[in-house]
């Protein structure tokens, strides 16, 4: 008997290839999740949780890379954009391509912000605030623990 699931794919920027890719999106289940990430990181990317301010590996990452999606890998942000806010969170002021991450309100802890999802597995990943520096004026406040970073010298 066949499945009658269907595999949704999305475009995807690669920063490495420097192009886009139809891939599929990425759906697990929470105990499938929970066997590939540590509970830190299922609570944060899975579980809308947040790290504590400056105690985060990535807050004063100083490296030339590509920070990825800790669920699917996904690129996320280049550490040029990267900047210190002073808010213990690794900061960007703009994302590696708009296909790569998506918006939503959040209306959690009694105030409206914009949180940021990867868009292949929707993980949540911080949220983006509009008091950044130029070019972009935007301030991607993100989660170290729902990164991986992946030094240039590696791509």
């Amino acid at each position: 008997m066949l499945s009658s699931k269907r595999v949704e794919k999305i475009e995807i920027f690669f920063a490495e290839k420097n192009h886009t890719e139809m891939v599929d999106k990425i759906v697990k289940t929470d105990d499938e999740w929970k066997s590939v990430l540590t509970p830190e990181q299922f609570e944060v990317a899975r579980g809308k949780g947040t790290e504590i301010a400056f105690t985060g590996k990535y807050h004063d990452c100083h490296q030339d890379g590509i920070y990825r999606c800790v669920c699917c890998g996904t690129d996320l942000f280049d550490s040029k954009t990267k900047f210190d806010s002073g808010t213990g969170w690794p900061s960007f002021w703009d994302v590696i391509s708009p296909l790569n991450v998506m918006e939503k309100t959040d209306r959690s802890l009694f105030m409206v912000r914009t949180e940021v999802l990867c868009s292949r597995c929707h993980a949540h990943l911080g949220h983006v605030f509009d008091d950044g520096p130029e070019p972009t004026g935007l301030r991607y406040c993100m989660n170290s623990a729902s990164l991986n970073f992946v030094s240039r010298n590696e791509l």
